[in-house]
């Protein structure tokens, strides 16, 4: 493993400029992040395509994957490494790899000659290495979205009806919120894990929540009775592993129920995205999320206290602000059609039960900002956590026993990306990052009198898709 984390880390960075420069520029699929598992290419056997112009590694060998598709079945596989060096400040100075493989298969109910507009979903992630927050910097937001203990694991494991023309669709069985919900598609060309499911949840509900690396099982129903406006809503197991349970041991087998109840629910407003629309898209999302079980009150001078149920709300916004090409010829997906595009995202949630109270996000993303590779993305975006004041509370009652002692406020983490579409397959994707008051201002393990200093973190992300 050490041997594969010096490889990676002297290679890549001298081989970016060189594979940038000899190969070709032709639009391609953005790869997949932890929060967006593998999809299918169809490829025509007829008219296989150079190594060069493929969207995938393997293409389309004697049209074995064509005839897959045809006949209902899909399978991807993506695979991501990283590398990361904490040049300052957190815990200590280093070097971490770490590296995530995953595995989607898809079946067409419709192609089995069997009823129509429905698909299983099953997906597996096999997670190894060290993670930079974990192993380096001792922050909250996590550096990275593939970042987690390493294991193999089930992740998805659902059904999905399509109904009335795929204005409705049903989805039951396992999988993340972090796929659907809460999420913005700009802040996905990130590599911090809390520009995909914030990190609010993440920190307040029970095991992290239905999100990467344990799905949870879940309903799901998705309405759009208009082409601008789409109600989402799901109902999950209140946490994906038993209470004092170790998620590495987890094989995301459990199926767990009986922990209470997470439910979620958003409305989004497309704004712009008909084909007859001549101006900016936008998409705004409005939400609300519950969690039916019992939460501790943090400070310890009321420990003995509990209250019944958390809850938050949330609004996030997706906004072209300059087009950069011809509508006619971009991607469907408004978040990739080429110009500068912004979003936001904030939410809430009561104080006393949770230790991070309000969460923001907000970045700009430019799409295509070189004529001559026009799917290259150039990001810059920040993510804040506050603490709660009744998370402070605690650190006021351990500073009267330890002279010294920090109190907790907030946690900012700054993050420059630009991701290399190399070709169809593979992305480079360099970044540096910038963390704030690690922990919210934590004191250093060796010496409790002093706060972890602000990190500086270089990284590097590989994506290939086979």
């Amino acid at each position: 493993m050490r041997i594969a984390a010096t490889t990676f880390t002297l290679v890549f960075p001298l081989a970016l400029p060189l594979v940038l420069a000899v190969t070709p520029a032709s639009a391609q699929t953005p790869a997949p992040t932890a929060q967006q598992p593998a999809t299918e290419t169809a490829t025509s056997p007829s008219a296989e395509k150079s190594l060069w112009e493929r969207d995938t590694l393997l293409g389309d060998p004697s049209g074995l994957r064509s005839r897959l598709i045809d006949h209902g079945i899909t399978f991807a596989m993506t695979d991501t490494e990283e590398v990361f060096a904490n040049l300052g400040g957190g815990l200590r100075r280093g070097t971490v790899y770490e590296g995530l493989t995953q595995v989607t298969l898809k079946l067409d109910s419709e192609k089995f000659g069997l009823w129509s507009g429905g698909t299983l979903v099953a997906s597996a992630n096999q997670i190894r290495g060290r993670g930079p927050s974990r192993d380096l910097v001792g922050n909250l937001q996590t550096l990275s979205s593939i970042e987690a203990q390493p294991s193999t694991k089930l992740y998805d494991l659902y059904y999905e009806q399509s109904l009335l023309g795929g204005k409705l669709s049903i989805r039951a069985g396992q999988f993340g919120a972090d796929e659907e919900f809460i999420v913005s598609g700009y802040a996905a060309n990130f590599v911090n894990s809390s520009f995909g499911f914030p990190i609010l949840p993440a920190v307040d509900l029970p095991n992290g929540g239905p999100d990467y690396p344990l799905a949870i099982p879940g309903v799901r129903i998705k309405f759009a009775p208009t082409d601008t406006v789409t109600l989402l809503g799901a109902v999950f197991n209140g946490s994906p592993i038993a209470l004092g349970s170790n998620p590495q041991d987890n094989s995301g087998t459990d199926f767990r129920t009986g922990d209470g109840v997470f439910a979620i629910a958003e409305l989004q407003y497309a704004l712009n995205q008909a084909d007859s629309d001549t101006g900016l898209p936008g998409t705004y999302r409005f939400g609300v999320w519950y969690h039916s079980q019992s939460f501790p009150d943090l400070s310890p001078r009321q420990a003995v206290r509990s209250y019944r149920g958390n809850a938050s709300v949330y609004a996030v916004v997706d906004q072209l602000v300059w087009r950069g090409g011809n509508k006619n010829a971009d991607s469907t997906d408004p978040t990739k059609q080429r110009g500068i595009g912004v979003f936001a995202r904030v939410m809430g949630a009561p104080d006393d039960r949770n230790t991070v109270d309000f969460a923001a996000s907000a970045g700009v993303v430019w799409n295509g900002p070189i004529d001559q590779r026009q799917d290259d993305r150039l990001a810059l975006g920040v993510n804040y956590a506050h603490l709660s004041n009744h998370a402070r509370t605690a650190d006021r009652i351990a500073q009267g026993q330890i002279a010294g002692y920090p109190i907790r406020s907030s946690e900012t983490a700054i993050e420059l990306s630009y991701i290399a579409q190399v070709t169809g397959w593979m992305q480079l994707q360099p970044n540096l990052q910038y963390v704030t008051r690690p922990g919210g201002g934590v004191p250093a393990p060796d010496l409790p009198q002093r706060l972890l200093r602000d990190a500086t973190v270089l990284g590097l992300r590989g994506i290939v898709t086979f």
